[in-house]
């Protein structure tokens, strides 16, 4: 599998399979799997971590083969998540799908940073749990590193994230060969279904669900940079050989766990947790290899959510539903302007993160339930594609993808309904500012900016985030 990237007519060069493969695992794996065990094991039993991990692996390989569909279906159609729902359903939509996108994308970068100092603060005590001053600091001298580094050009970070990825697998795979031979039967079947104190089987797999998409945001990766792609056919196959990759990992560090420590000792455990689960197994040495891996695998997601989050602000700026400075690049490419927004952003945060008690788990909960809205919008599309039977020649069945996007669709739904209420109203607090952004890029381009439905759906939005904002304000609902 080629990781070489490949330039056509002269102009920027081309991402070929491997290189696109390596941004969806690279997307994927990250801090998550590391902290997986406590995660997972926080809220559910055995039992239903099991039940969460197959409705992921339909759901998830279902949207999966959604882009790989509509890669092969709708090739015009570029920008991923933001393309797709622009394409179904009109400009107000695409637009929030790219807000809800990049939202995502950074506030995941910010836990990235403070799950990542967490794990050095096992060699370095100074950096706490990952947001004390000094943590903040280092994390910012990194930030501003990986900002200058992409901004001498995409395809030369997206090389470096091939490397990052190859070294992330390393301690991943050590991890789950240790583990098997530490795995004791009689720990795992204990409590199986759980316990009184984390409720029904329903509820154990809903608490499951916000952490099994987090770890499963990324999945889109190859299909973001589809205009950078060398072949639309690669943009599909990178996608499905980055999910089976990925979910394979996932279930086997995350069920495995359970076979070294209890749900409630997994349960009570700090992040990064797979390091004080190779612990127990095998003593200090495990827990600064977990650690060590976790560092350069945070490292690796770190640099491919720099690439991804600063490509949603400029797909949109390029079409016309950002400011238009957002659609604009520097001399190797890159997106500047939408670059120094997203890490002045997360710089911003990085520093609210001093004085907030917001930890990793609600910051990537907050992370999670902004990108679930675009997932839907996707699954949507890929509906109404094979339902019109678009892009599939004379005669040829759509009968087999119908099947698939409904399965997508109803995937997404239950995705936002397992969240619940909270995480769709907190949503909506960030969705409604970005309200101003849409209306200055209308009138920029002198264009009516709403149709009557879409005005209608923004006072929505605008109306639900303010009652959140309210509730915050007033201590009703929290991070």
């Amino acid at each position: 599998m080629s990781t070489e990237t490949e330039t056509q007519g002269g102009g920027a060069p081309k991402l070929k399979l491997g290189a696109l493969t390596a941004l969806v695992v690279g997307s994927m794996i990250g801090g998550g799997i590391f902290s997986l065990p406590q995660n997972m094991a926080a809220g559910a039993g055995a039992g239903a971590i099991l039940i969460g991990w197959a409705i992921t692996f339909v759901g998830m390989l279902a949207l999966a083969f959604v882009f790989q569909m509509l890669s092969n279906r709708k090739p015009e159609v570029e920008g991923g998540v933001y393309g797709y729902a622009k394409a179904g359903f009109g400009d107000y939509m695409g637009f929030n799908s790219a807000w809800g996108y990049w939202i995502s994308a950074w506030i995941g970068n910010v836990s990235y940073f403070v799950v990542m100092f967490s794990a050095l603060a096992f060699w370095v005590p100074a950096f706490g749990d990952g947001n004390t001053p000094t943590a903040i600091v280092c994390a910012s001298i990194l930030l501003w590193s990986l900002h200058f580094l992409v901004l001498r050009g995409v395809h030369g970070a997206a090389f470096i994230n091939t490397i990052t990825t190859i070294a992330k697998l390393v301690p991943l795979a050590l991890f789950i060969v240790l583990i098997v031979f530490a795995f004791k039967v009689d720990t795992f079947n204990l409590d199986f279904w759980g316990n009184a104190k984390l409720g029904s089987i329903v509820d154990q797999v809903k608490s499951t669900m916000l952490v099994t998409v987090w770890v499963f945001i990324g999945i889109e990766g190859a299909s973001m940079f589809s205009s950078r792609a060398e072949s639309m056919k690669d943009v599909g196959k990178a996608t499905v050989i980055g999910f089976l990759l990925t979910i394979a990992l996932l279930v086997a560090v995350s069920v495995l766990s359970l076979g070294v420590m209890t749900q409630p000792e997994l349960a009570a455990l700090k992040n990064p947790s797979t390091a004080y689960v190779l612990e127990k197994a095998f003593g200090p040495l495990g827990a600064n290899l977990m650690n060590a891996g976790l560092v350069i695998s945070v490292g690796g997601a770190l640099l491919a959510w720099t690439l991804l989050a600063s490509e949603a602000p400029y797909l949109a700026g390029k079409d016309g539903v950002m400011p238009k400075v957002f659609g604009t690049t520097n001399a190797n490419g890159s997106p500047a302007a939408s670059l120094w927004l997203t890490n002045g952003l997360i710089q911003l945060f990085l520093i609210i993160t001093l004085f907030s008690s917001a930890g990793y788990l609600a910051l990537l909960s907050l992370a999670t339930s902004m990108i679930l809205i675009p997932y839907l919008l996707c699954a949507g599309y890929s509906l109404l594609v094979a339902k019109r039977g678009e892009g599939y020649a004379q005669g040829e069945s759509s009968g087999k993808e119908l099947g698939v996007a409904g399965l997508a669709t109803v995937y997404g739904v239950w995705l936002i309904y397992a969240a619940g209420i909270k995480y769709l109203f907190l949503s909506m607090v960030l969705y409604a500012p970005g309200l101003l952004f849409y209306l200055w890029a209308k009138k920029e381009r002198g264009e009516k900016p709403f149709t009557t439905a879409e005005a209608v759906l923004a006072a929505i939005v605008v109306a639900l985030g303010a009652v959140a904002a309210y509730w915050l304000a007033t201590g009703q609902i929290g991070l």
